[in-house]
């Protein structure tokens, strides 16, 4: 009975299954029709899970079957649709098929190098790629890499003040693709979206200020000249110590806590005639980039900030020269192949003529400084590139017979570039750079000479193993030649006898890696350690003193004494005298709300090993290097940052916010009357204190249209402590905590500029800062008919408020003249409502009075400047 059940139902099984079916599906043919029709013709059943929507579309292609048995009907269909049919009595079972892994596409390499008008590499130029909504921006060369695969692609380029390029480009293989893109000279009205301007919203990168020469060459400064290091002075955290000041503050730290690298290497003064005028030629420089905080782990040895300057590459199709002529100086550049499409060469020079009118006025003093730059390329094929970057500068200062200075810097870099991959590449420099001071005073028959001098070698390489994972890693070593001084008797019966002080030498390396990982498409994180050595060595002959101070503290009159060496210990040539070492973790990361908001935090710790020694609060040329030893420690820093980032209006307008604090280990602080010059043994007047900055920072930018500009804020605080060293000392300002000499409360900027025309551009620029922190004289006593006076505690004065405005404009002839002989003027006023800003506040006496009196000395009032600026 059982068997003949069995056969009845495989009998009914196989006449269900020889049913035949006509039917038409295709992509329109949702699930639910298809079962109408296979169901309005046979006895079968659907069944299906919840996965199944039967209103979907899940046909693929057009089919049409005629009087078609349902097995076959099934077998076929499985084979097309995206969904799976089986069978199971009179029941047609259906059910999502299996993903399979789709083989991955092939990805390809797209590179090239973007070039101006002039042939020079663009930094910071935009890449878009529009099909797959993706994109780069240009490196340091001018070169881009992005992966792409197999396929035809739009490819947009898009930089500030030029016309965006756009090509189609077939992309089967590793291709290279370059692009030359020309100013933009579109007539007023319309409107140019400056990408590069906007805030840059998921990179881990931030406390960091870019400047584009066009920027920078439309800030009014005084003289007339476009400077390149007065423009930073109108970024958020950036101050000086005054006009007429060399130097620059980055939020509140010293002048000498900066590291100023041009192409490279390192630049140990930056300025001429005694801060008028940066060393940096506006001519030749390509741009430059100001590091605040979440410094990458490449860039050691300071502990306030990184300047990096880099030079143009020079035009490797056709010679072209370019100037101007100015009130107080003049300029010239000259650049073209050196062989087509392989080597360049540009040279600039740039000198000042102040002494001549000087002498044309009877007048004995003499003021002049000129600066020579150059830098030569050579492509020896697409894996290899080397270069040569140089500068040499030199002031000249002379006060009729009486005083005479000259001073400047030398810098050489050789840069190898090698490719030895798409994704990995190295860089490897070697350079030296030096700066030295000549004093003479023929009055008193003596000369003194100092320098500091150094060589290095950089080695860096860079991988990257995807769009999302990239590291940076390397060595270097720098080694240090400090001369403080050697004085030179000139005559015969000068009262000076030659001395030499001590000269110092040390050796710091370091080892550096960085990774960036784009974990997820809106968090992307940053990290890196630096881990540096440094070695103060012989020959130096060591003096000891009791209990190992240097400095004494007198408990009868309550001050801080040079202490007396009661012995000393001398080091061979080449023998370590001191060494420490130090690891600095970088860290950094960004989180993308959206494609135009973003918080971004930041953690670095930084060594350095180098100090000046100068009681100023603005660094003067005779101001001393010397390196960490017995006696002066390293300083570190910690510095922590995090911010909030918006772009408007498809970065029309743009918004930056950052908080930050620093901390200062071992920040040299001088003792009361310290005396620092020539001095043989500095340790005498120098103490180890510590200092703290800490403030918000605000930029807004308006990037797009006829005007356009920035408004940038800072509210902050500079402090110093330097407590006793035992309960009984009281440290400087009673070993409290007193402000620093670059604390400047409040610091705004407004910078704008409006094209009114192609012939005609006006630029303004407005200034307003805390006056600097001074100490001011509370009283006096008399003491033999002589005012002696009485001073507060150290900074607790201001000076008074500091702000002036300026203006300029531009005026263009021929604006659409684009070959022979091209130029423009430039007018400007530096501080139009003739602003007697205080330079310093001096106590004295009236000598016909007799009376006590304050005076001011002011640098500047209004200045007028003019020039003429030239190109064929």
């Amino acid at each position: 009975m059982k068997h003949i059940i069995s056969a009845c139902f495989f009998l009914f099984s196989l006449g269900m299954s020889a049913q035949n079916v006509t039917l038409t599906v295709d992509q329109n043919t949702t699930l639910k029709e298809f079962f109408k029709q296979i169901e309005s013709q046979t006895d079968f059943k659907f069944a299906f899970t919840d996965q199944i929507d039967t209103n979907k579309k899940y046909f693929t292609k057009k089919s049409t079957f005629k009087t078609i048995e349902i097995e076959k009907l099934i077998s076929e269909l499985n084979q097309t649709s995206i969904v799976q049919f089986s069978i199971t009595g009179n029941n047609i079972f259906v059910k999502q098929k299996p993903q399979t892994q789709k083989p991955a596409k092939k990805k390809n390499k797209l590179t090239g190098r973007i070039f101006d008008d002039e042939r020079q590499p663009v930094i910071g130029a935009n890449i878009f790629i529009k099909e797959l909504e993706t994109g780069v921006v240009t490196d340091v060369n001018g070169n881009y890499s992005i992966e792409v695969p197999d396929g035809n692609y739009t490819v947009q380029v898009s930089y500030v003040g030029f016309k965006n390029e756009e090509k189609r480009v077939s992309v089967t293989d590793d291709s290279k693709v370059n692009f030359n893109i020309d100013p933009d000279s579109q007539q007023l009205g319309e409107v140019i979206v400056m990408n590069n301007k906007a805030a840059d919203i998921k990179a881990t990168q931030m406390s960091v200020n870019k400047l584009s020469m066009q920027e920078i060459k439309k800030i009014p400064v005084a003289m007339g000249e476009p400077d390149p290091l007065k423009s930073i002075l109108t970024l958020p955290g950036v101050t000086n110590a005054g006009e007429a000041s060399s130097g620059f503050n980055v939020r509140g730290g010293a002048a000498d806590q900066n590291l100023i690298l041009l192409d490279g290497a390192p630049v140990y003064a930056d300025s001429h005639m005694f801060g008028f005028f940066s060393i940096f030629n506006a001519d030749i420089v390509n741009g430059l980039d100001l590091y605040k905080g979440g410094i990458p782990s490449k860039f050691g040895g300071r502990v306030s900030s990184v300047l990096d300057v880099t030079q143009q590459t020079g035009d490797f199709e056709e010679y072209k020269v370019n100037g101007g002529i100015g009130i107080i100086s003049s300029r010239l550049l000259v650049q073209g192949p050196l062989e087509k499409e392989k080597g360049s060469f540009i040279l600039s020079g740039r000198a000042s003529y102040a002494h001549l009118f000087m002498k044309l006025a009877d007048n004995n003093n003499s003021a002049m400084f000129y600066d020579l730059n150059a830098k030569l390329n050579y492509r020896f094929n697409a894996k290899n590139t080397l270069s040569f970057s140089g500068y040499f500068g030199n002031d000249l200062f002379d006060i009729s017979d009486r005083f005479a200075s000259t001073y400047g810097s030398t810098m050489g870099i050789l840069n190898w570039k090698h490719k030895f991959t798409d994704r990995l590449n190295s860089n490897l420099s070697v350079f030296y750079s030096d700066y030295r001071f000549n004093l003479e005073i023929p009055i008193e028959s003596f000369k003194w000479d100092s320098n500091i001098a150094s060589y290095g070698l950089k080695y860096n390489w860079n991988f990257q193993q995807s769009e999302k994972f990239k590291i940076n890693y390397g060595i270097d070593g720098l080694y240090y030649n400090f001369n403080p001084g050697v004085v030179k008797p000139t005559s015969s019966d000068s009262q000076f006898n030659y001395m030499q002080l001590d000269k110092k030498y040390a050796l710091e390396t370091s080892a550096f890696v960085d990774f960036e990982n784009q974990i997820t498409e809106k968090l992307t994180f940053r990290y890196g350690l630096r881990y540096s050595m440094f070695y103060r060595l012989g020959d130096e002959t060591i003096s000891t003193y009791e209990n190992g101070q240097a400095v004494v503290y007198n408990p009868l009159y309550n001050i801080y004494e040079e202490g007396t060496p009661n012995g000393s210990i001398s080091y061979g040539k080449g023998k370590t005298i001191s060494n420490f070492n130090n690891f600095e973790p970088r860290a950094a990361l960004s989180y993308a709300f959206n494609d135009e908001t973003s918080v971004k935090a930041s953690y670095n710790r930084m060594a350095q090993y180098i100090h000046i020694l100068s009681n100023t609060q603005s660094p003067l040329p005779m101001s001393i290097w010397t390196p960490s030893g017995p006696f002066t420690k390293p300083q570190l820093l910690d510095q922590y940052a995090m911010g909030y980032f918006r772009n408007f209006k498809d970065g029309d307008y743009s918004l930056e916010t950052e908080l930050f604090y620093k901390n200062v280990q071992n920040r040299i602080d001088y003792i009361d009357g310290a005396d620092v010059l020539a001095n043989n043994n500095v340790e005498q007047v120098i103490l180890n204190g510590k200092a703290r900055s800490y403030g918000l920072e605000l930029l807004f930018r308006k990037n797009t249209g006829v005007f356009t500009g920035w408004v940038s804020y800072t509210l902050s605080r500079a402090e110093q402590k330097t407590p006793g060293r035992t309960p009984e000392e009281p440290g400087i300002a009673n070993g409290d905590w007193y402000l620093s000499g670059y604390d400047k409360l409040h610091n705004l900027s407004i910078v704008g500029s409006y094209e009114l025309n192609p012939k005609w551009s006006f630029n303004g620029n407005f200034t307003l800062q805390s006056g600097q922190p001074v100490t001011y004289a509370n009283g006096y006593y008399e003491m033999g008919g002589i005012h002696i006076p009485n001073y507060s505690l150290r900074n607790e004065n201001r000076l008074p408020l500091f702000h002036h405005l300026d203006v300029a404009a531009t005026y263009t002839p021929k604006p659409d003249k684009k070959k022979g002989w091209q130029s423009y003027w430039v007018f400007s006023l530096y501080n139009i409502y003739n602003r007697k800003n205080a330079a310093s506040m001096s106590f004295t006496t009236n000598e016909d009075t007799g009376a006590n009196e304050t005076r001011r000395l002011s640098i500047f009032g209004i200045v007028p400047g003019v020039s003429y600026n030239f190109k064929f």
